[in-house]
């Protein structure tokens, strides 16, 4: 699984119970008849541009989100900063999956609000690369089981392969235990999820040497690559 296309094409033959493989499955309430087809080629461009820009760090948090990589097959990306990906990565093309309102994604916004501020593109994972969800509601976030991790644990594997980063940043608690065995260096910062969005910010922003009083997000450009 060294090219982005064979990885992406492994990870949409997991199949698990209570889980949604976005780069396979597709919802019948908001996808597009083609949704999985346009996740898969939207995480294959990341790859390829992060790996053409020779990126060497990620992020990576817990599982994906319902409102977020369930939807554009990006981690922590929801439809709202497609366009930041897009950009970030050098201006490839990313397309939405699904039909209706835009939907956002609180932890999603937070951290394209810190990448914006940054303006370095790094690669963004989960340690559960789908969405678990509660059995019947798919529309719901559940913790990833043990049993999960260990079914998808070969492609964090096979991504830090592919990008062989420099550092890890493990967005949250669960990430940075789940990490602690690599051979990498992993800085675990808070996730910015149940109050810890000044924390998480303040960390990141320290980790990069960024000052916190630079000027607000929204009047900085994005650096593309």
């Amino acid at each position: 699984m060294k090219m982005p296309t064979t990885f992406a094409d492994a990870l949409a033959d997991l199949s698990l119970k209570s889980v949604f493989n976005p780069y396979v499955d597709c919802c019948p309430l908001h996808d597009r008849a083609d949704a999985a087809n346009v996740r898969r080629r939207n995480l294959v461009r990341c790859l390829h541009a992060a790996l053409e820009a020779r990126v060497d760090t990620i992020w990576i948090a817990r599982d994906l989100g319902y409102r977020g990589g369930r939807r554009t097959g990006v981690p922590l990306t929801d439809e709202v900063h497609l366009t930041y990906a897009s950009t970030l990565l050098g201006g490839i093309e990313l397309d939405r999956a699904t039909r209706g309102p835009v939907v956002a994604e609180r932890t999603a916004a937070v951290v394209w609000r810190v990448l914006a501020r940054i303006g370095e593109p790094v690669v963004l994972w989960n340690i559960f690369p789908l969405h678990p969800h509660e059995p019947g509601d798919p529309l719901t976030n559940r913790c990833h089981s043990r049993a999960e991790r260990d079914a998808a644990w070969p492609f964090l594997l096979a991504l830090v392969a592919m990008i062989q980063p420099r550092r890890i940043v493990a967005i949250g608690r669960d990430a940075g235990l789940a990490l602690a065995d690599l051979d990498i260096p992993v800085t675990t910062v808070r996730h910015p999820s149940y109050g810890g969005q000044a924390e998480f910010i303040a960390g990141v922003l320290a980790l990069y040497g960024v000052d916190g009083d630079a000027p607000a997000l929204a009047d900085l450009p994005l650096r593309a690559v």
